[in-house]
């Protein structure tokens, strides 16, 4: 955990996206990752697995503090050794942005891409 401390200083744009990811692991909103858990929590609650949701809704919250450390290392923190020099090549810079936008859109606009999979699902059966 230490290595990622004084990444959003010496690296904020790559800190910044490694944010947006632990965000949306955390489930907070608007990142799919919030999306994704809220459609579980709702079928699993009418589906009547309250119990589940219940102890899937704790375990979520229970994430959020390791999801959110990292991100408390990477900005609070002063760096305890150098960090190496990332070499930003081309294919790293639009994987990880087409990941973040997607990561983002999901979560902005998630009938779309919901519509899809259901299309999808319909066209197995």
């Amino acid at each position: 955990l230490t290595d990622y401390s004084g990444m959003g200083s010496k690296y904020p744009l790559l800190a910044a996206l490694m944010a947006i990811f632990m965000f949306s692991l955390a489930g907070i909103p608007p990142t799919a990752g919030f999306v994704g858990k809220f459609y579980i929590f709702s079928a699993a609650v009418k589906a009547g697995y309250i119990g589940l949701a219940v102890i899937g809704v704790l375990n979520s919250a229970l994430s959020v503090y390791f999801y959110l450390r990292i991100t408390v290392m990477m900005y609070m923190r002063n760096a305890e050794k150098e960090l190496p020099p990332i070499a930003w090549s081309p294919a790293m810079a639009i994987s990880l942005f087409v990941a973040v936008f997607g990561t983002l859109q999901m979560g902005i606009t998630p009938a779309a891409y919901l519509e899809v999979a259901r299309k999808s699902i319909l066209a197995l059966m």
